[in-house]
């Protein structure tokens, strides 16, 4: 037996944001992150649709990216101490991603972070509250999904939680949050939203539920995101809806190692934190030529360049297409092909090379790894992981 978790209503298309009007409660508390959605008035809209319901509404900003272990307490308490019945979270993955671990804390007060890590293991929410979920990025797909990622910068650790109970009541896709989009954040969050695809089509986990879902994501994202990336708006509110998608298939197939990569580099190293997004669309080759070592996973992502209508005739020479066709969009939207790269070299090489047999070993015990279709050891994790740093082929 499988399941697949969605949430109860979706609202989709430019001005769905007014379906907050609908919400029935009393009290709501508003998430958001460090300013663009008050800057671009959209925070404004939120806060009065909300009271046009007839609800107190009450502000909980400065999400920041990569939201921390402290800003989930934050908020936690902040909802204790006001009472909310609806939380809602506006903005990228970051506030509506806290908003979510935030919401455990407030009906359990007394569970601890640690129990949450384990995967699927969140008790029974809805007990004080109901959750409706405003992306203004087109990628992370959270407002539909079983997933939250939370940093604990003390640890250097990104923690990936996941539970069906987490998946929104309420989503609301406009498009015109995601017209706010600066050039570097569309390319990293499409690139994201791709992976969520790819990944998905090819995980243990699939099924005929989710495969239509990421197939369509993985067209529509090689159709639109340059365009959306060089301004277009029409293409723009494609990769919103494309991104949803992604988010529909793998939060019901889960991921793979792309993500437990991402996961566990984006906050290792002294010299920056290495955006999601970015890492991911670095990686996804990489990690296409490692898993088609897999017979299955190889039949898979040929699948996906047949519907892509690249060129090949085997499934070695259509996965390699797949992976030329991911490597042109990257270049396309200006995303390095290496770590040693990124954002000109700021991941120090000895630290890499140091941190390299730690940040394996978390990466294969990430949660992401249980559904690769290729299985992977600590040593193998730190071939890949050091093939990522210097953009070197894999034959392993």
């Amino acid at each position: 037996m499988a399941r697949f978790t969605l949430p109860r209503d979706l609202y989709h298309g430019k001005g769905a944001l007014e379906a907050l009007k609908t919400l029935k409660g009393k009290k709501a508390i508003v998430v958001v992150g460090g300013g663009s959605m008050k800057r671009f008035g959209f925070l404004d809209k939120v806060v009065a649709y909300l009271q046009e319901a007839g609800m107190e509404v009450k502000l909980f900003e400065g999400v920041e990216p990569d939201p921390s272990v402290d800003t989930v307490m934050k908020g936690a308490a902040a909802m204790t101490e006001f009472g909310p019945d609806w939380i809602v979270s506006i903005g990228g993955g970051s506030p509506i991603d806290a908003a979510k671990a935030m919401w455990a804390f407030y009906e359990y007060p007394e569970t601890t972070f640690e129990d949450l890590c384990i995967p699927f293991n969140f008790p029974t929410l809805r007990t004080k509250a109901k959750f409706c979920a405003i992306p203004s990025t087109s990628g992370t797909a959270t407002e539909v999904t079983a997933f939250s990622v939370i940093t604990d910068y003390k640890k250097g650790v990104k923690y990936p939680l996941a539970d069906f109970n987490i998946t929104p009541d309420v989503a609301i896709v406009d498009p015109a949050l995601a017209e706010t989009m600066p050039k570097k954040l569309t390319a990293h969050t499409g690139m994201d939203a791709m992976t969520h695809a790819v990944e998905a089509y090819v995980s243990t986990m699939n099924c005929d539920y989710t495969d239509p879902l990421a197939l369509h994501a993985i067209k529509m994202i090689s159709e639109y995101l340059v365009a959306s990336y060089n301004g277009d708006m029409d293409a723009r509110a494609k990769m919103h809806n494309a991104q949803c998608l992604a988010g529909m298939a793998f939060s019901n197939a889960l991921l793979g190692i792309v993500h437990s990569m991402a996961h566990k580099t984006g906050a290792a190293y002294s010299g920056g934190h290495i955006v999601h997004g970015c890492a991911n669309a670095m990686y996804l080759p990489k990690v296409i030529k490692f898993n088609a070592a897999e017979p299955e996973a190889a039949k898979r992502y040929a699948e996906i360049a047949k519907f892509l209508h690249l060129e090949g005739t085997t499934d070695a020479e259509l996965t390699d297409a797949l992976i030329a066709h991911i490597k042109n969009m990257n270049a396309q939207l200006d995303i390095p092909t290496c770590i040693k790269d990124y954002e000109g070299g700021i991941i120090d090489e000895a630290e890499f090379m140091e941190k390299l047999p730690t940040v394996a070993e978390l990466a294969v015990g990430d949660a992401c790894t249980g559904s690769n279709p290729r299985t992977i050891n600590p040593e193998q994790m730190a071939k890949l992981l050091k093939c990522c740093f210097y953009d070197e082929e894999v034959d392993f």
